[in-house]
C-alpha cells in the first residue's frame, strides 16, 4: 500500500464518511476487468459504504497506431512468441473463472489503440453513465472479441450503456478529450503509477493490481478512521 501523494488531489475540505476510488486502468487490460469484479466484492461485503468511483484513463500501448494491430502479431511482439502467451494467458483465464468471468481471447482478432475508448468513458462519465460503459467495454471486448478501438463499435457500447449513440458518434468524430485523455495517463505515470489496475482511495492510498476484497477492505478502513479523524479534529477546532 503505498502513498500516491497529489495524485488527482481531493477538492475542497471536507470529509465524508465515504470513499472516493479511482480506478486508473485499460480497456484492454484482463487485470483489470478482474480487479473491478474483487472490487465489486469488496463493496458488496461493505452493503453500507457510501462509495464514489472515476475512472482513470492509462494505455497500456501508447504508442500503438491509431488502426491498432493484428492479434498474433501483437502478441508475438510483446511477449516474444505465441505460446509463451498462451502460457500467460491461460493463467489469466484461471484467475477470471473464479470471479465468473469466461475471458475469450482466442475471439479477439485486433489489439486496438484504446484512446478513443478512454474518451469514451469519459464522455459516459460526464453523462451519468460511466461505470455501465467501463462494464460493456470490458465484457465486449474480452468476451465478445469486439474491436473496441472502432469508433462504431464504440458508439453502439455507449447507446448499450443509455447514451445518445449520435452524440456519441460525434464526440469521437471531434478531437474533443483527446489531449485530456492522454496528460491524464501522462500525470498517472508521472506519480508512479506504471501498472493497472491501480485504486486510489480517498487521493491517500493506492493499491496496485487486482488484490483481493480483504486488501480493499484495510484501506478502506484506514481512509475511513483518518477521515473520522480529521473530522473530529475539526469539530473541536474553537472557531
Amino acid at each position: 500500500m503505498a502513498r500516491p501523494g497529489g495524485l488527482w488531489r481531493r477538492r475542497g475540505l471536507g470529509y465524508t464518511s465515504g470513499v472516493r476510488i479511482e480506478i486508473v486502468s485499460d480497456v484492454i487490460c484482463p487485470w483489470c476487468f478482474i480487479g473491478k469484479r474483487r472490487l465489486e466484492r469488496a463493496l458488496a461485503a461493505r452493503p453500507g459504504l457510501d462509495v464514489e468511483t472515476t475512472w482513470r484513463p492509462f494505455q497500456l500501448n501508447p504508442d500503438m497506431p491509431p488502426e491498432g494491430m493484428e492479434r498474433q502479431s501483437y502478441l508475438t511482439a510483446k511477449f516474444g512468441s505465441a505460446d509463451r502467451a498462451a502460457q500467460l494467458y491461460a493463467e489469466i483465464s484461471k484467475a477470471g473463472a473464479v470471479e465468473g468471468i469466461d475471458f475469450a481471447f482466442d475471439r479477439i482478432a485486433r489489439t486496438p489503440n484504446t484512446i478513443d475508448a478512454h474518451r469514451l468513458i469519459r464522455f459516459a462519465g460526464a453523462n451519468g453513465a460511466q461505470d455501465a460503459v467501463c462494464e460493456l467495454l470490458f465484457r465486449r471486448y474480452f468476451l465478445d472479441g469486439a474491436d473496441v478501438g472502432d469508433r462504431e463499435r464504440l458508439a453502439e457500447i455507449g447507446a448499450e450503456a443509455g447514451l445518445d449513440a449520435a452524440a456519441v458518434r460525434a464526440h469521437l468524430a471531434s478531437d474533443q478529450d483527446v489531449d485530456a485523455v492522454r496528460l491524464e495517463d501522462l500525470h498517472a505515470r508521472r506519480l508512479g503509477v506504471n501498472g493497472v489496475p491501480c485504486f486510489i482511495i480517498d487521493h491517500r492510498y493506492a493499491i496496485s493490481g487486482a488484490q483481493s476484497p480483504e486488501v480493499f477492505h484495510r484501506v478502506f478502513d484506514t481512509a475511513l478512521q483518518e477521515s473520522a479523524a480529521k473530522t473530529k479534529a475539526t469539530t473541536r477546532r474553537p472557531g
